[in-house]
């Protein structure tokens, strides 16, 4: 496969939704594999929620990232979404995947089984190669754990545990507006439940619970945001289909 390479400049896209949220992606990924980064203005400091693949650098390429103090929180370990984690001072995550943000191989992240050229578009600048490519660990690491609560000044998400796709993968609440940032749980496309640490049955159990939360608005993993309405009705059916 022959695919053309973007300059760095042009890799990175930000998008300016409701409530002060930023979505920032990678264009040239391919939408199943594309992380959405999320960015959230707090009146103290900021909100980063993922860090997308890695392979330009994110804050050099996106101003945003750098103006004021930011919480950076990753979601879960997979390597799509942890690859610029190693840009900021310090990265939160919860304690069960602690041990893989701190030495992100490509096995447990799971580069060996998803990253190769069928996931571009286009592919990154040089010297950039997928064969090659190694996620940097974070130099400070804070771990986070189920009811913790993340302090912007005027805006409080609450850290929910929400094991399944991964053992440590966590969603942010925020009650006053309804929001929810959740991962890799859920997202309106194409679920993964099968890779080498999901359980179905703790799966369903974190399901159960976001169903519990009154959402107005979902920003998940990947693929657009989406009404807590469609939130609810995902999880009806993925708890019917998977008969838990």
């Amino acid at each position: 496969m022959n695919l053309s390479r973007l300059d760095a400049t042009n890799w990175y896209r930000t998008t300016t939704l409701d409530d002060s949220i930023t979505r920032i992606d990678e264009p040239a990924i391919k939408p199943f594999y594309r992380c959405n980064i999320w960015h959230v203005r707090g009146r103290d400091r900021d909100l980063l929620v993922d860090f997308g693949l890695g392979a330009v650098p994110l804050r050099r390429q996106v101003p945003l990232l750098s103006e004021r103090d930011l919480v950076a929180v990753a979601s879960h370990t997979h390597f799509d979404h942890i690859g610029a984690a190693h840009e900021f001072e310090c990265c939160h995550v919860h304690t069960a995947e602690a041990d893989i943000l701190a030495s992100p191989d490509n096995a447990r992240t799971l580069a060996a089984d998803f990253l190769d050229d069928a996931m571009f578009e286009a592919l990154p600048p040089a010297p950039f190669e997928y064969h090659s490519h190694r996620i940097a660990p974070p130099t400070h690491i804070a771990t986070l754990e189920d009811g913790e609560t993340i302090d912007l000044g005027d805006r409080r998400f609450e850290v929910v545990h929400t094991p399944g796709h991964s053992p440590g993968g966590i969603a942010l609440w925020e009650a006053r507006s309804g929001t929810l940032i959740s991962g890799d749980l859920i997202y309106d496309g194409p679920l993964i439940e099968d890779v080498y640490h999901s359980n179905v049955h703790d799966y369903a159990a974190s399901m159960r619970r976001l169903r519990e939360l009154p959402a107005r608005v979902v920003h998940g993993g990947h693929f657009p945001s989406f009404s807590g309405t469609r939130l609810h009705a995902m999880i009806d059916d993925w708890l019917r289909d998977h008969a838990l």
